[in-house]
Order: C-alpha cells, then sequence, then structure tokens
C-alpha cells in the first residue's frame, strides 16, 4: 500500500484493528500537542466572581477569577471535558467528561475539589441542572438518549431516548421540561419536500420521561446550541442551514450554508421562525453557543467560524416574529439588496427570512481570539471559549450599538503545528469567500452532515451522500463516484469550489494534516471495549465464503478501494458503478449507500446487493449486523 504520511498512533491501530479487531479506544482527532488546550465550554458562578472553563485538550477544568481575569486553579479530569453546568445555589460544578464510558464530575465550586464521580453513557457532553438543583441531564451523543441523576442521592434515574446526536440541552424555568438538541436528522437523504432531511429538538417531560419532538426546517443540521429565554415562553436555536437542495454553484446569500438562529413557540411546540444570522454579502458560519441574558435584553450567538459573537435585541425580535404573516415564496431565496427588505421563503412546509434580516436588530461583535464555542452570560457580560486560542472573550454589552471586547488568556499563547493549524482552517470560515461556511459546515467534527449534496463533479442534478473524511487519505479515490483520484486532490477541489475560495498550497497541506490525524472512537456497539458474543458470530460471519462480505471490505481498513455496481443506480446517475466506503465507524455515518436511501444497516443488507446476506437466517443477519456495527 502506497504510504500516505499515516501517524503512529493511527498505524498502531489500524495494526490492532487488523490483529484483534475494533480499536477498544480511540480520540476524535488523534494526539494533541501538550500545551493544546482548547476551551470549550463556560459558566459563571451565581455571585459572578469565577469563570468555569472546559480545557477540553489539556483534560482540565479552570477556574477563572473575575474580574481580574486570573486562572485561580486547574482541575484534572479523566477524559476530555465536554460540557459543563453550575448548581442553582452556585456550590457545585457538574462536567461530563467524555468517553466511550464517560463519567460526570461533581465539583466544589469552592475548593475545586471532586466530590463525586457519576456513570454516563458514550460521549457525555452538555449536562443541564434543574431549576431546583435536585436533577441532572446529561447528552449522551452516541447512545441517542440523556441520561436523569438523582443529585440528593448521586444515582442515575433514567435513560431517555432522543433522536440522534443529542449535543445540547436546556431545562425550562419551571422544571418541567428539558429540550435537547439533536445535531443530525434521522432518517434517509434522498427525500425532499415534507420527507426532507431536518435536524429535530427532544422535548423531555421531566416527570414521565416521555418524550416529543419538535421538527426544525427542512436543512437544519448541527444544531449546536440551545437556551431558554428567561420566561421560558420561547426555546433558542443555533444551527446551519443546508440548502443541500440546490446545486453548489455558488457560495454568495448562502446558497450552499447559511448561519441560523431558529425561535420556538415552547407553549405550542412549534417553530415560530427560523431567521439567517448572515448579511446579505457576509456570511456568518457555524454558529456554536447560544444564550439568553438573565433580564431577556439579549440573545448571543457565538459564530465559530467568523470568529463573532452576535447581539441581538431580544424583545424586539420576538416581537416582530410574533407579527410576521406566514407567506410562501418559492424554492429560493429573494432579496432586493436593501439591509431592510427581507423576504420569506418556503421548502414545502418551512419558512425562513433571507440573508441580512437581522440588520437593525443584531451587533456583529468581532472577538479577540480564534474558534469561539461555547458562551455564558452574567449581567451585561458575555465570556466566550475561543477554542483555538487558548483565551476567553470578555463582551460587555454597553447598549444597542456598542460593546467592549477584551481578551482573557489561559496560558501561554500556543504555538500551533501543522496538525493543530489544519483543525483550525478545517473549521475557519475566513477561507470560504465571505466567510458564508467552513469544511467544517458539511463535515462537523470531520465526518458527516448526513445529507445529499449535488457537488458537479459528476454532473448536475445526481446529488451524492456527504462522506466521512476518516480514513479518507488511506482510501482513496475520493467521493462516492471516485472522481477525486486522491483526498489530497478532493481537499483542494473543496476549497475551490465549495468554498469558491484561492487559498495558499500550505493551507490545504495543513487540512491533510488533521484529516490524517483523525482517529476512529470506539463503538458505542462494543461491550467493555470488546466484540459481544453476537459481534463475534458476526466477524466470522463477515470473512467467511458464505456471505463474502470481507472480499470487498477486508481489514484494516474495511474497503478494498475498488469501485462496484450494486444495483445503486438512480435514474439520474450517470455510472452504475460506485466507491466502495470503508466500514470503519459506519455506526455514525447513517444513511447509507451513494444516494442515502437507507437509514440503517440492516436495510442495506436486506434491500441491497451486497454478497450473500439475503441468505442468511434472521439470527445470523442480525449477528452479521452487530459487528459491522463495532467496527
Amino acid at each position: 500500500m502506497k504510504k500516505l504520511g499515516i501517524s503512529a498512533s493511527l498505524r498502531c491501530a489500524l495494526v490492532v484493528w487488523a490483529a484483534c479487531g475494533p480499536v477498544p479506544a480511540g480520540s476524535a482527532a488523534g494526539p494533541r500537542a501538550a500545551a493544546d488546550l482548547g476551551p470549550s465550554a463556560a459558566a459563571v458562578s451565581g455571585d459572578g466572581r469565577r469563570l468555569f472553563v472546559c480545557l477540553s485538550d489539556a483534560r482540565q477544568l479552570a477556574i477563572v477569577g473575575l474580574p481580574e481575569g486570573n486562572v485561580i486553579r486547574r482541575i484534572s479530569t479523566p477524559a476530555e471535558p465536554a460540557g459543563l453546568a453550575v448548581s442553582p445555589d452556585g456550590r457545585r460544578v457538574y462536567v461530563a467528561c467524555a468517553a466511550a464510558a464517560s463519567v460526570v464530575l461533581e465539583i466544589d465550586a469552592a475548593s475545586g475539589q471532586v466530590i463525586a464521580s457519576l456513570p454516563a453513557g458514550h460521549t457525555a457532553t452538555a449536562p443541564a441542572v434543574s431549576p431546583d438543583g435536585k436533577r441532572l441531564y446529561v447528552c449522551n451523543r452516541f447512545d441517542h438518549d440523556v441520561s436523569v441523576f438523582d443529585l440528593e442521592q448521586r444515582k442515575p434515574l433514567a435513560r431517555v431516548a432522543v433522536s440522534r446526536e443529542p449535543v445540547a440541552a436546556a431545562v425550562s424555568p419551571d422544571g418541567s421540561e428539558l429540550w435537547v438538541a439533536n445535531l443530525l436528522h434521522a432518517g434517509p437523504a434522498d427525500r425532499y419536500g415534507v420527507l426532507a432531511g431536518a435536524a429535530v429538538v427532544s422535548v423531555v417531560d421531566t416527570r414521565t420521561f416521555e418524550t416529543a419532538q419538535v421538527r426544525l426546517i427542512t436543512g437544519s443540521t448541527s444544531a449546536r446550541g440551545i437556551a431558554f429565554t428567561p420566561d421560558g415562553n420561547y426555546v433558542l436555536l443555533a444551527h446551519v442551514l443546508a440548502r443541500y437542495h440546490l446545486p453548489t454553484i455558488q457560495v454568495d446569500l448562502g446558497w450552499i450554508n447559511d448561519n441560523a438562529l431558529t425561535v420556538v413557540d415552547v407553549r405550542r411546540r412549534e417553530v415560530l421562525n427560523t431567521v439567517l444570522l448572515d448579511g446579505i454579502w457576509d456570511g456568518a458560519a457555524n454558529p456554536w453557543g447560544i444564550a439568553c441574558t438573565a433580564d431577556g435584553r439579549w440573545i448571543c450567538v457565538s459564530h465559530a467560524g467568523t470568529h463573532e459573537l452576535s447581539v441581538i435585541d431580544a424583545p424586539l425580535l420576538l416581537s416582530t416574529l410574533e407579527q410576521l404573516p406566514l407567506v410562501a415564496f418559492s424554492n429560493a431565496a429573494f432579496f432586493d439588496g436593501s439591509s431592510d427588505v427581507y423576504t420569506r421563503i418556503s421548502n414545502g412546509e418551512d419558512l425562513v427570512n433571507a440573508p441580512g434580516f437581522l440588520a437593525g436588530f443584531r451587533q456583529r461583535v468581532k472577538l479577540p481570539g480564534v474558534g469561539p464555542r461555547g458562551l455564558a452570560t452574567f449581567g451585561s457580560q458575555v465570556y466566550v471559549a475561543e477554542y483555538f486560542t487558548d483565551s476567553i472573550a470578555a463582551v460587555a454589552l454597553c447598549d444597542e450599538e456598542h460593546a467592549t471586547v477584551h481578551s482573557i488568556p489561559l496560558g501561554p499563547k500556543p504555538q500551533w503545528d501543522s496538525v493543530r493549524r489544519g483543525e483550525m482552517l478545517f473549521h475557519d470560515g475566513r477561507i470560504c469567500r465571505r466567510g458564508w461556511q467552513s469544511c467544517a459546515s458539511c463535515h462537523p467534527d470531520g465526518r458527516a452532515d448526513a445529507l445529499n449534496w449535488d457537488l458537479l463533479n459528476d454532473g448536475e442534478g445526481n446529488p451524492k451522500n456527504t462522506k466521512s473524511l476518516l480514513l479518507s487519505h488511506l482510501t482513496p479515490p475520493s467521493m462516492a463516484s471516485g472522481v477525486r483520484a486522491t483526498a489530497e486532490a478532493a481537499v483542494r477541489s473543496g476549497i475551490k469550489h465549495i468554498l469558491m475560495s484561492e487559498r495558499p498550497e500550505d493551507e490545504a497541506a495543513a487540512i491533510d494534516a488533521w484529516l490524517k490525524s483523525l482517529a476512529p472512537l470506539p463503538s458505542p456497539f462494543l461491550v467493555a471495549g470488546r466484540l459481544s458474543p453476537a459481534a463475534e458470530r458476526g466477524q466470522r460471519l463477515f470473512n467467511s465464503d458464505k456471505v463474502g462480505c470481507a472480499g470487498c471490505h477486508p481489514a484494516p481498513l474495511y474497503t478494498d478501494r475498488k469501485a462496484y455496481d450494486v444495483g445503486s443506480r438512480g435514474e439520474l446517475d450517470n455510472q452504475a458503478t460506485f466507491d466502495t466506503p470503508t466500514l470503519v465507524e459506519v455506526w455514525r455515518t447513517a444513511p447509507y449507500m451513494h444516494d442515502g436511501r437507507y437509514t440503517t444497516i440492516e436495510q442495506l443488507l436486506t434491500e441491497g446487493k451486497h454478497g450473500r446476506a439475503h441468505e442468511l437466517s434472521a439470527e445470523q443477519l442480525a449477528d452479521l449486523v452487530q459487528f459491522v456495527l463495532s467496527l
């Protein structure tokens, strides 16, 4: 096999894979430089005198004194801290430590002492405490559920199933409901109109644990942030809005990806409206964190791609949205070029405003650091975690037109190596024409957005499902149609034809370096890091001549890097053969096939032409599925 600059850690992982099956442990992005801190989430104590910050890469919780901005102490965590919450009385901090078997640390806010450790699910994140301080809710991203804990007795109460990849949660002010933002849509990708792809919000009744869903508008994806308004009347979500139904002929005006704020009416459980955070000519890539100030005056949204903070006049926006008539236009955006005129558009049942709507409602505050993610508010102060510069942006909201900003360093100025720089560039909307999107807009965490896109690289009108970039440099060719000979070629083509930009070669090389560093996460279908008995039986079937899976999907990459006709050609496809994808991490890459027609591996094996799986008994098929999902 041609050597492609594979990292030492990944090379070792693949050796283990070949020898004994799936790797029992892993990291989302491979090894980190020892000095990287990676602030990703923040919370403020009740008295406003301390700021708690998750240092994801350093595996620490930082406690920062306010207003001085000095780091008082750092507390080590057993895994990546992926979210935190402060108890209503300010005495405790709860930190979700993301791993295959996560834990939530209960920490004394004053002393920094770890008081208790609560077991959670796969990749725990976004803890939320009930208003009375008696319950804790934690999103288990890859178990697709929420852990509920009794904090008085420090014991788990329930695991509540939600939709797909819950990554953010908020408790209603009265404690009666938990609203959960799911990162991706959970259905097939080859549907349009009312069946089109859209992420949902899961609403959990905290008394009965019954759930309901609120569907966001078509194309909603990468919902990273969720918050209640203080009166509990609205839920606010920050997310990407994908125009995946359009050919990718331009990036301006949000033609490919918009960046959105959705307002949901809590009582009706309906989307009140979705407004675009983008200006008419300048995008606001990758909204991430969202919060409403305690007085209900401001809605604050961090933009991880354009390194900004949107500060929105909440009463003015909400009253305006309540008064808007529902006007449906065609399936495209229209505007007359002026900053105060907007047009609402419709994808079947969905309504959304055009770029520029927020002119007069919002300040765009340029932040001093790079990669703003989680944020926290206290009074008129906003604290934003800046992931790549190991800093906090402290923003004072003065009035409708002014905000003052200063930077709080959490450590020495980071020195980026090529991998870290590539990670930054991958998430950086500034390398896109006018900041509309970044590579991460369609490839969150380097994986896939579960949508079909017409990228025009193999003709028009034949959209293909987004592929994960994990192992892409080891499994050429790239793209479902194999139209890019290597992942290196695909990276450069993406910058030119999707980001619509001309960039220096060293930037593409750095992105290559980061993508090569990506390592697979352990599957949630493993048991204590090993194959289950059912998966072991499935592994034997997978490798047997009877089924024939290993012929096209040999270990350790689980692809032979060839193209086959498996009967999946659609009426608009210009070819019948498609690239054989790796099965590594296939448990997180649904929907399946080049057009995203199947939502489960069971569907793919029973309805598609894959080996001789159709000859298996129901029990054998179940075993085979368990093995594939364990990779």
